[in-house]
């Protein structure tokens, strides 16, 4: 037996349940992951909020770090022992302990720590797709990215100045704003007190930027596609405010011929040899101290109720873990 969230029913953090669940031994193909340290990411809210929907009853999580404890048959990715890591389906990462897919494992560099890892596989290996392949940046280019002090948005705040990226990312607080450019971004704006679309265009000298990055979705859509420069990208990768509405296609034609994306982890990560790249490409920047992890909020598994009110509320800021 180990102890998990379940949800039975979809809805507010109220629907999360700590409860026994049995844990077999691990199917040819898996290992046994005891975990040290989980991830909280919004994605978790759009799963138990059903925006996601999956069959119930069903588990959360979507990131985890731990101790392989048990392999099934034919397993050749991992052995018993190996601290590992890892984002992405299949969703359940809200429990002490669990079996996975041994292809999903990666086997952690000595020197990263389970908090770290935890906080920063779903989010860095996020912020690695969307800057190097969903737009392939390059030293020069301008972005926009939407929430820059969150988890992904730090990350990405640092990762863009490695590249010679200017980020300019708005937040909704001065606090925010000071985190950051703490973090690397080049310029930061408060949307709540500033229209960002016109001082994008202020700071680029009105002809806009390559790429915005959008996690936020309905309430900043539209606006983020007038940040951008002819033949620009619009990378909807988030609805933290709700789904991007139905829009005309002529929208974009009048703008410069723009470009829309909305990018999956899943489709990024589709096979072993792209998520081991993306991996050593994170662990690269991770271990040479060029991006760091901002692990800022700390919950018990228990306490996870509160830890969704927390981040629902935009009351985070960096990564936020949970403890089994």
């Amino acid at each position: 037996m180990t102890k998990a969230i379940r949800i039975s029913r979809h809805g507010g953090p109220e629907v999360m349940e700590l409860v026994d669940v049995d844990l077999p031994a691990p199917a040819p193909g898996e290992a046994q992951v005891r975990h040290e340290a989980i991830g909280l990411n919004f994605i978790d809210v759009y799963h138990r909020t059903g925006l996601y929907p999956q069959p119930l009853p069903a588990g959360l999580g979507m990131e985890g770090a731990g101790v392989v404890e048990a392999v099934g048959e034919g397993v050749t990715e991992v052995k018993v022992g190996d601290r590992v890591a890892y984002a992405g389906g299949p969703i359940g990462a809200y429990a002490q302990a669990r079996n996975m897919p041994a292809s999903k494992l990666l086997v952690l560099p000595e020197n990263v720590a389970f908090d770290t890892a935890a906080a920063m596989m779903l989010q860095g290996l996020t912020v690695q797709y969307l800057l190097h392949r969903t737009v392939a940046l390059k030293a020069g280019d301008t972005i926009v990215f939407h929430a820059a002090a969150g988890g992904v948005g730090l990350i990405a705040c640092q990762w863009a100045k490695v590249l010679g990226v200017t980020l300019i990312g708005t937040v909704g607080s001065s606090e925010k704003a000071a985190l950051a450019l703490e973090h690397g971004a080049a310029h930061v704006i408060n949307y709540n007190t500033e229209n960002f679309t016109e001082r994008v265009r202020e700071i680029t000298g009105g002809k806009g930027v390559r790429a915005v990055y959008d996690s936020i979705g309905k309430d900043t859509f539209i606006a983020s596609l007038d940040c951008l420069a002819p033949l620009g990208t619009m990378v909807s990768f988030g609805n933290a405010s709700g789904p991007v509405e139905s829009f005309a296609l002529a929208e974009l034609a009048k703008r410069g011929s723009l470009y829309v994306t909305r990018p999956s982890m899943a489709a990024y990560l589709s096979t072993r040899e792209e998520l081991e790249a993306a991996a050593r490409s994170l662990f690269g920047v991770v271990t040479s101290g060029e991006v760091k992890v901002d692990v800022r909020q700390r919950y018990a598994l228990a306490d996870v109720a509160q830890a969704h009110r927390d981040l629902e509320s935009r009351k985070t800021t960096g990564s936020t873990i949970l403890l089994p």
